[in-house]
C-alpha cells in the first residue's frame, strides 16, 4: 500500500528544490503556541518547551533558512535562520544558568533581549508588505508579542505576560495556518486556504 498521493499535482518550473517555507512557518508556529500556552499560565516551563525550542523551533527553522538561501530568497534566509537561532538562544538563556556556566539573565537583560528582537521583527514586517497578507499578520502579531513581553518584564505585571501569552497563541496559530496553506495549495494546485494576494511589485 503506497502513501504517495496519486492525485495529479501542478508542477511549476523551477530550481528543483522544494519550498522550505511551510517547514519554517510550522516550526515557528507550533513552538510559539506551546511556549505561549505557558505564558498564558496554563502550565509551567518544562522540558517539552525546551525540546521544541531546540529541535523544531530551532534546528528545523535553521534548516529551512539554509534551503531558502539555495532558492535565492534573502527574506526567507534571514527570517527562518534568525528565528531558528532565536529559539536556540532562548533555550540557552534558560538552561545555561542551570548548568552553572553563567549567571541567569537579569530582568533588565531580558528586556533588552526581547526589545532587540521586537525591533528586528518590526523591520522584517516591512518586507512582508511585498509578500502576502498572511505573512503580514504573522510578523505584525509577532512584533506586538515581543513588545508585550517587554512590557510584562518592565512592569512586573503578570497580567500583561498572560495577555502576551494569548496574543502569542494567535501569532503562532497564524504561522501554522500560513505554513499549512502553502502545503495544501501546492499539493492541490489551487487555493485551498487563502493567504491573501501577493503585493504588486
Amino acid at each position: 500500500m503506497t502513501l504517495i498521493p496519486t492525485t495529479p499535482v501542478t508542477v511549476k518550473a523551477g530550481d528543483g528544490i522544494a519550498n522550505p517555507a511551510p517547514l519554517g512557518l510550522c516550526a515557528f508556529g507550533m513552538t510559539t503556541v506551546l511556549l505561549n500556552i505557558h505564558n498564558a499560565g496554563f502550565f509551567e516551563m518544562n522540558s517539552m518547551i525546551f525540546a521544541m525550542g531546540l529541535f523544531y523551533g530551532g534546528l528545523a527553522q535553521v534548516i529551512a533558512g539554509i534551503i531558502e538561501a539555495k532558492k535565492n530568497n534573502t527574506f526567507g534566509l534571514t527570517a527562518f535562520t534568525s528565528y531558528g537561532f532565536f529559539w536556540l538562544s532562548l533555550v540557552g538563556l534558560l538552561v545555561i544558568p542551570k548548568l552553572g556556566w553563567a549567571p541567569a539573565a537579569s530582568e533588565d537583560a531580558m528586556i533588552v533581549y526581547l526589545s532587540i528582537w521586537g525591533i528586528f521583527t518590526f523591520c522584517l514586517f516591512f518586507g512582508t508588505l511585498k509578500l502576502n497578507k498572511a505573512l503580514q499578520f504573522v510578523f505584525a502579531s509577532l512584533t506586538i508579542l515581543f513588545f508585550l513581553l517587554v512590557a510584562g518584564d518592565a512592569t512586573g505585571d503578570a497580567s500583561i505576560k498572560h495577555l502576551a501569552g494569548y496574543e502569542g497563541i494567535i501569532c503562532g496559530l497564524s504561522a501554522i495556518y500560513t505554513g499549512i496553506a502553502n502545503v495544501l495549495n501546492e499539493v492541490y494546485g489551487k487555493t485551498v486556504l487563502p493567504i491573501g494576494p501577493v503585493a504588486a511589485k
